[in-house]
C-alpha cells in the first residue's frame, strides 16, 4: 500500500495507562551494523530497530559483502570484514527514507576503493546533502550530485586527509560522516560544532576500540587503527518515547511508564521543554545499554502551560519538535519556538506541515522562519495530511486524542521507517486509532 493510500482515523480514546517498551533506538541501530560491518570479528546486536530505515542500511552493507544474520526479530549478527574488506557493487544502493543512512554511508564510502551510487525515496531525494559533500570533498573525496541532492555518485580510490572542520550547522549526521571518513584518513580529523549534538558515533567508536577524544561540541579521531567487534545492546528510542510522553501529559487521567529509554544527554531536550510547561515526568536511571545511559520514565497527566523554549535546547530535541508542537497546541497560553530552522529540511518542512496539520484541527499557529508561535486551545475533528513524514503522523495522532471529533490523518505508511507497530502499541494503552 502506498503512503498516499494509507490513512489513520483517530479519535479520543481512554486515559493512557500501563507500562510499555518502545522499539530500539534508530540512530544506535544504524551505527551498530555500520561499525560492526567494518570491524574485525563478529558483532552481536540486540534491540535492533526493525524499521524500514535501519533495514535499508543493513541491506546496503549486505550488498557490499558483509554477512548479516537475523536469528530473531531485534537481533543482528554482523560478521565484520574490517576497514578495507567492503566490496563494490554495480547496483545503486537504496537508502529508502533514511537520511542518517545516506549521510553516514557517504562518509564511509568516500574512502573505499570502488565507486558507489546512493539513492533514496522521493522524500530523501529532496533533502540537502551539500553539508556533507563539501567537507568530504575537502578531505579528498570525489562526490557528484545535482544541486547537492541525491542521488550521490561517490568515486573510489581516493586518498583522504584529515580535516579540522567547524560545522556551520549543529548536525550529528554531518559530524558522523566526517568521523567515518576520518577512520581512513592519513591525519587526525577534528569536528567542532556550534552547539553540541548527539554523541552516538563517538561513544560507539570508542566501544569498538577507536582512538577518539570527545567532549560536548568537539571530537578528534586519530586514524590508522582497526575497529574490534563488540556486542551492542540497543536502548529504547527516545524519539519514539516522545509521542507517549506528550500523550500521557495531555490526555486527562493518564499514568504511563516507559521502560529502559535511551537518555543520551544530547537527545532529551524534550523532557526539559515539557517540564518548563509543567509536565509531571519522573526519570529513574537504570544503567547503560550500548554505551548509552538508560532510564525508566514515568509520566502523569497535568495541565500544560505555554512557554518560550530556550534555544540551547533546540539541538537536543530536533526530532521531537512535532510532538512538542502538539503539546503546545493543547497547553494553556502561548508557546514560542525559535532557532529551529533545521526543521524545514527534515523528512518534510516540519514547521509548515505541522502548522497546517494543527490548524486543520483548530489550533492557532503562526509560522516563523525558524520556528512558530502556538496559542493553545481546544481542538476539533478534521482532516490532516502528514506529507509522508512519520513523526508528523504520530504527533497528529496524539493531538487527536484530545480533539472533540474524529481526525483523519493521511499518508502514514512511512511510520514504519522508525516505529513499526506504533498504532497497535498505542491502541493497547488507550489510544483511539485505526486504519482508515
Amino acid at each position: 500500500m502506498s503512503g498516499s493510500q494509507m490513512s489513520w482515523v483517530a479519535q479520543p480514546g481512554k486515559p493512557l495507562v500501563g507500562e510499555i517498551t518502545v522499539p530500539g533506538d534508530k540512530s544506535v541501530s544504524h551505527r551498530s551494523v555500520m561499525f560492526g560491518a567494518i570491524a574485525e570479528g563478529t558483532t552481536r546486536v540486540t534491540g535492533f530497530l526493525e524499521g524500514e530505515d535501519t533495514r535499508a542500511t543493513a541491506a546496503i552493507l549486505s550488498r557490499l559483502g558483509v554477512r548479516i544474520d537475523a536469528p530473531s526479530a531485534g537481533e543482528r549478527v554482523v560478521h565484520g570484514v574490517g576497514l578495507h574488506g567492503l566490496r563494490g557493487t554495480a547496483e545503486a544502493l537504496d537508502c529508502g527514507n533514511a537520511g542518517t543512512g545516506m549521510r553516514l554511508l557517504a562518509g564511509l564510502l568516500a574512502a573505499q576503493r570502488f565507486d558507489s551510487v546512493l539513492i533514496g525515496d522521493a522524500s530523501l531525494s529532496k533533502r540537502p546533502m551539500r553539508r556533507v559533500i563539501d567537507p568530504l570533498q575537502q578531505m579528498g573525496a570525489r562526490i557528484e550530485s545535482e544541486g547537492g541532492l541525491p542521488p550521490l555518485r561517490i568515486h573510489g580510490n581516493n586518498v583522504l586527509q584529515g580535516i579540522d572542520f567547524e560545522c556551520p550547522v549543529a548536525s550529528a549526521q554531518l559530524k558522523s560522516a566526517l568521523l567515518l571518513a576520518g577512520l581512513y584518513a592519513r591525519s587526525p580529523t577534528t569536528v567542532r560544532e556550534p552547539h553540541p549534538t548527539r554523541d552516538y558515533t563517538e561513544r560507539m567508536l570508542r566501544a569498538f576500540g577507536a582512538d577518539i577524544d570527545f567532549s560536548p561540541g568537539l571530537a578528534t579521531l586519530r586514524p590508522g587503527q582497526a575497529l574490534i567487534a563488540t556486542d551492542v545492546d540497543v536502548p529504547a528510542d527516545f524519539s519514539s518515547a516522545a509521542f507517549f510522553l506528550v500523550a500521557a501529559s495531555v490526555v486527562p487521567g493518564s499514568h504511563l511508564r516507559l521502560r529502559r529509554v535511551g537518555m543520551n544527554p544530547r537527545r532529551t531536550g524534550l523532557i526539559d521543554a515539557l517540564k518548563l510547561m509543567g509536565a509531571d515526568i519522573t526519570v529513574s536511571p537504570v544503567g547503560e545499554q550500548g554505551g548509552e545511559p538508560v532510564a525508566d520514565l514515568e509520566v502523569r497527566a497535568t495541565q500544560l502551560r505555554g512557554a518560550t523554549i530556550p534555544e540551547p535546547l533546540v539541538p537536543d530535541m530536533i526530532d521531537e519538535f512535532p510532538a512538542l508542537f502538539t503539546a503546545a497546541a493543547l497547553a494553556e497560553g502561548v508557546t514560542v519556538v525559535s532557532g529551529a530552522a533545521e526543521l524545514r529540511v527534515k523528512e518534510s518542512d516540519r514547521i509548515a506541515v505541522m502548522a497546517a496539520g494543527l490548524r486543520s484541527l483548530g489550533a492557532r499557529v503562526e509560522e516563523k522562519p525558524d520556528g512558530a508561535i502556538i496559542t493553545g486551545g481546544a481542538l476539533h475533528g478534521g482532516h490532516a495530511d502528514s506529507q509522508g513524514d512519520h513523526r508528523i503522523a504520530m504527533s497528529l495522532s496524539v493531538a487527536a486524542q484530545c480533539a472533540s471529533g474524529e481526525v483523519r490523518i493521511d499518508d502514514v505508511a512511512n511510520v514504519a521507517t522508525s516505529f513499526p507497530g506504533f498504532d497497535q502499541l498505542a491502541r493497547g494503552i488507550g489510544f483511539g486509532l485505526r486504519l482508515a
